[in-house]
């Protein structure tokens, strides 16, 4: 593959040989495109805070009391039962205030529910989120489209989708039959007020068991209806007695304009604490894992720098084109709708400072200053391609939603640079491309090699491949691992590199949650963390 002038000389300093750029691209005009992202916390972490807590008292009580071996063992079941309830209620984990489900009703409304985002991703979510008991006792699912169907219909087509993918696989059919039950359907414009008002109607005669009725609104609908179904949901069908919560899918805008334009839309009719932007990818493991990697570690935090890192790779490679969505992808290209919400969201998840606290908007508060530290892209710090015909595989221009001639980049290859003093002159590495030669995503952290190394011979003529490197796999078969320098057993001094492995799979016998899952319940509790604010978009 060729380079572009800038980034060729960027990539022969800061890449390593077995992290090479992606192949079988066709260049094109450079183009510079940047935007800003979103962080998050960890349980563990604080669960860990409160055993500390708890352990101070239990050996304060010991010595009042003189007599240790009664009261620590029944502080000590304290401990236990407080640790299991923290790892496994997120109100209690991060500290939320708890809605009173015996006195309160759940509804939770789909727009776009015959689509395919609702069909294969939301309501599967909702799904597993009941299956597993994380849902109130009274709760009703509603879809919303323009699509005319029956309740029965609407069972029926969703009745497919769902997948006792979780732990406790018994009863599957027994839960399955109990959750279509609650599920209805409404049929409606969404740029008119009457389908929700029937809606509205339709949800008060359900929730009129409980007196207080939260309402959760997803738009898994196209961006040119979002303001539209947005005020008629908020203005027509917000619950009266209890909270209303709007997510937001990504794109959330095309450029700086339309997204300021989405951001006062939304304002018009609803509060900032009332909409949960979403960004799927800042749902799954190894990325709410960062920040407890690295604040809970003492190992990573001093390396975490200019001083000690070489470069940042941020990767994101998928071994399928279009396949009939050209003419959505058309409009965003690889920079909008990959690099600009999923990649610049982990970066600063990655680079941030320690916030003050788990809170949402400390959080929050540190990415935004990652964002506004990040140089201004040029066109020599970029690369751009589109992906022809390859074997079986079409060429993007193949697709008959793509418009004839299209110079829509597919793939994207973007050095940047935060400004500020922990990570001037690191170069931050994104990889972006559709159609390439295997579908994954990860993070791979090169550090600086050893000054003076007292192994330079022994380690090749390369400096690169002997330098260690922090691989955190985001998808598939999700890892961390550890590149290391190592002697070979045996007689003489041979060096190799190795690794310090973590494999998810083989270590937790669990599987893990679906992005959209931990989403959702965010949404219910309330928790924001993992979600956009509207000048981090």
């Amino acid at each position: 593959m060729l380079l572009g002038k800038g980034l060729g000389h960027v990539a022969g300093r800061y890449t390593q040989p077995n992290a090479p750029l992606y192949p079988a691209i066709t260049l094109q005009k450079h183009s510079s495109a940047a935007k800003h992202s979103r962080p998050q916390p960890d349980r563990r972490r604080v669960s860990c805070q409160a055993v500390e807590q708890q352990g101070a008292t239990t050996s304060t009580l010991v010595q009042q009391n003189g007599n240790g071996n009664g009261i620590a063992a029944e502080l000590d079941e304290q401990q236990e039962a407080a640790r299991k309830l923290a790892a496994t209620d997120p109100c209690v984990g991060y500290n939320l205030p708890k809605s009173d489900w015996s006195v309160s009703s759940l509804s939770v409304v789909v727009l776009g529910a015959s689509g395919d985002l609702a069909k294969k991703k939301i309501f599967p979510a909702l799904f597993s989120l009941y299956y597993e008991g994380l849902l109130p006792e009274n709760f009703q699912i509603f879809g919303y489209a323009r699509s005319k169907m029956s309740d029965e219909e609407f069972r029926n087509m969703i009745e497919a989708t769902l997948t006792c993918r979780v732990n406790a696989r018994e009863r599957c059919a027994e839960a399955q039959e109990v959750f279509l039950k609650r599920c209805f359907y409404q049929s409606g414009p969404y740029d008119a007020p009457d389908g929700f008002k029937q809606l509205s109607t339709r949800l008060s005669e359900l929730e009129a068991i409980k007196p207080r009725a939260n309402r959760m609104f997803f738009l898994s609908i196209p961006p040119n209806v979002f303001l539209a179904a947005t005020g008629n949901a908020a203005d027509h069908a917000r619950s009266s007695t209890g909270w209303t919560h709007v997510i937001v899918e990504k794109p959330f805008g095309r450029d700086s304009e339309s997204s300021r334009e989405l951001g006062r839309g939304l304002a018009r009719h609803l509060r900032e604490e009332e909409i949960y932007r979403i960004d799927h990818y800042l749902g799954k493991e190894l990325i709410e894992n960062l920040t407890v990697l690295r604040f809970s570690n003492r190992v990573f935090e001093p390396l975490w720098s200019r001083q000690y890192i070489r470069n940042v790779q941020i990767i994101f490679s998928e071994n399928f084109g279009t396949e009939g969505r050209g003419g959505y992808f058309d409009q965003y290209g690889i920079i909008r709708d990959v690099i600009q919400n999923h990649l610049l969201q982990i970066v600063a998840l990655f680079a941030m400072e320690q916030p003050v606290s788990l809170d949402a908007e400390d959080i929050r508060n540190e990415k935004v200053k990652v964002l506004r530290s990040m140089k201004v892209v040029t066109p020599d710090d970029v690369v751009l391609g589109q992906y022809k015909a390859r074997g079986k595989l079409p060429g993007y221009l193949d697709d008959q939603t793509v418009p004839e001639g299209s110079l829509t980049p597919t793939f994207a290859a973007i050095a940047m640079f935060i400004d500020n003093p922990r990570w001037d002159g690191v170069p931050f590495l994104f990889k972006a491309g559709k159609a390439l030669h295997k579908r994954y995503a990860e993070i791979r952290v090169q550090f600086r090699p050893v000054p003076g190394n007292l192994y330079r011979e022994k380690q090749g003529a390369d400096p690169d491949a002997a330098c260690n490197e922090l691989v955190i796999r985001i998808q598939p078969k999700e890892a961390i691992y550890l590149k290391i320098n190592n002697k070979v057993p045996g007689l003489g001094l041979r060096l190799d590199q190795t690794r310090l492995d973590l494999q998810y799979q083989e270590q937790y016998t669990s599987e893990l949650p679906d992005a959209y899952e931990r989403l959702l319940l965010d949404v219910v509790n309330g928790d924001k963390r993992l979600f956009i604010r509207c000048d981090n978009g």
